[in-house]
This record gives structure tokens, sequence and C-alpha cells, in this order.
């Protein structure tokens, strides 16, 4: 697994810095960068204990709404009050959340060259501050070393708004969200992706929301694919169309661990990914016009999914699959094991 995710890593990283250098067609590169990001956070994700952030059917049900409400606040923002005022309070919000982000991907890598005690010696700062003395911020040294990339990056896309910084800083999100979250089960998974399938449909094919904050949202909610097109320099994919369908590819993943079998039903997934953005390009070409990925991405991923699954016989074992049980059970585990000792 580590040596897949390795090379990942180095292709979407060879990837991301190519058009600085060469031309790529920006189509090509939707699709690779798209598919390797999954990948990457895909592996990430397999860990002894399950991904903290757990989400039920009834968060699933409501996040179509919570996120029609978010992007309509959005475009009234934008419609009523100066751009570059909310874009300013935008990018001091993402300035903190992806020095966190970017800390966290590169954290992994640059373990592996400091010293032990720097990974595991944890320092307790108190904020020195009235009323505030109870708060605590735990951390290694090891983090604050890889803060220092992440801080460089965020001062980077602040100042200049490059498309380089805007995409690393992308990719730490997509990454970091398909590591740290989990549906919990696959039914919760249909649940949120059916959701977001008529979400996506309706604010952009039958509103003007959608695009209209794309284009005006200037901050790390998108990555931009430069192109020859003076008139549009730049191919956009949004990050909710990596992350959503990420996590329920990672949850297949992490269940043919769980049953400790070679990764096939997350190969159907992965697949039905790839199927599902080449979908997207071709139309979005054909059209000419901006398509809503999650209608060609949610069908593929769920039916690549589903007919390996109902060819293999393991519909049962897949539908009762749940990682909420697993962790509460490896918790009380760990609990009986600290009272033996």
């Amino acid at each position: 697994m580590k040596s897949c995710e390795r090379l990942a890593n180095l292709a979407l990283a060879g990837l991301s810095l190519a058009p600085l250098v060469v031309n790529v067609d920006p189509n090509l590169n939707v699709v690779l960068t798209a598919c390797l990001t999954v990948f990457v956070g895909c592996y990430r994700s397999v860990k002894p204990t399950p991904p903290s952030e757990t989400m039920s059917n009834e968060h699933a049900l409501r996040f179509p709404f919570v996120g029609s409400a978010m992007l309509l606040s959005l475009f009234l923002l934008f419609k009523f009050l100066s751009k570059d005022l909310v874009n300013a309070v935008l990018t001091c919000y993402f300035f903190v959340l992806g020095i966190a982000a970017l800390s966290a991907t590169l954290l992994p890598a640059i373990k592996r060259f400091l010293p032990k005690k720097w990974n595991e010696d944890l320092i307790i700062w108190r904020f020195p501050i009235p009323y505030f003395n109870s708060l605590e911020v735990e951390f290694t040294r090891s983090q604050i070393v890889a803060a220092i990339p992440g801080t460089i990056f965020c001062v980077w896309y602040a100042k200049q708004k490059h498309w380089l910084a805007n995409n690393v800083l992308g990719l730490a999100f997509c990454i970091q969200g398909i590591e740290m979250l989990s549906l919990g089960s696959f039914k919760t998974g249909t649940i949120l992706l059916a959701g977001l399938f008529v979400y996506d449909i309706f604010w952009v094919f039958f509103t003007p929301v959608m695009v209209s904050v794309a284009k005006s949202f200037d901050a790390p909610i998108k990555l931009l694919f430069p192109t020859a097109d003076l008139k549009r320099p730049f191919s956009m994919l949004g990050l909710g169309d990596i992350v959503i369908p990420g996590i329920f590819v990672a949850l297949a993943l992490r269940f043919d661990v769980s049953r400790g079998k070679e990764p096939q039903y997350f190969k159907s997934a992965f697949l039905g990914y790839a199927v599902g953005v080449v979908s997207t390009i071709i139309v979005m070409n054909w059209f000419q016009a901006a398509q809503p990925a999650l209608l060609y991405i949610v069908p593929a991923v769920i039916g690549f999914l589903a007919v390996h699954c109902v060819w293999n016989g393991d519909v049962k074992p897949l539908l009762e699959f749940d990682e909420s049980k697993t962790q509460s059970t490896e918790e009380v585990a760990a609990e009986e094991s600290k009272k033996v000792e």
C-alpha cells in the first residue's frame, strides 16, 4: 500500500508542477489530478482505527440543505456586498485553514526525517489571556516544522493568488477531507451522494447561483488548470467533486481491508469515479457549458460498486458494514486491555 501511495504522491506533485514548464492538456490534467487525489486520500484513510469524524444518516439527509443555504448565502453576499471585501474575509479564513490542512498533509513525510522525540513529545500551550486560561493546545515539534512550508504557501497564495498556490492548498483540503471523514456505512454514503446528486443538478442547471459563486469566490475551493485560451485561461474543478465521491471510494477500500482481502471493491468504485470524471469532461466539451460533475460521478461510482457487489454475491456484508460500530468495539477492547494491565 505504502509504495502505491508514494508513487501516487510523486505523480500528483509532478502533475501539479508540469504546467509551469510544459503545456498540459487541461482536460487530461483535470482527470488525472482528480483521480490521483482520490487515490492518495483513500490510502491515507486506511489506519488502525477508523476516521474520527463519522457521518450519520440524519447528517447525510441534512447535508444538501445545509450546503444549499451556504451556497445561497455566499451568492447574496457577493451580490449585495463588495466582492473584494468578501474575498478579503474569506482569504483570512482560508489562510489559517490552509496552514492546518497543508501541515497535516505534509506531516507523515516530514516525520520520517526528524528525531523520534520530536514526533512523540507533546508540548502543551495555554492561552495567556484572562478567562481563556483553561484552553489548551497540544502539538509536537514535528507539527511546528510541518507548519513552516504550510505557512509559506499560504502567504504566497494571499499575496499573489497564484494558481499553483491555490491548487496546493486545494489538494491539501481534498486529501485531508478524504482521509479524516467517514461515511460510517454504505447506506449513509448512498443517501449523501443521492442528495448531492440532486443538489448539484439543481444549482447548476436551474439557477445561475453555483457558476456565479464559483467565478466570484477567490479562495482555494476549486482547482485551476491553465489553458491556452485567453478568453478562458483556466478550467475549474470544485473540491466537492473530489472529496464527496472520494470519501465513498475510501469507505470501499476500508471495507476491503476490514475483510483482509485485496482491494477489489475499491477498484470498482475508483474505476467508477474515473469514468464519471471523464464523462463530465466529454459532455462539458460537447455542449461548451458548465456541468454538474456529480451528475455523472455519483451514478458511476455507486453503479460500478453495486454491479460488482451483486456479481460477487456480497450485497449483505456490504450493507451491514458499519465503521461506527467497529470503532466503538475497538474502543471497548482498548479499555478492557487497560483494565487488565
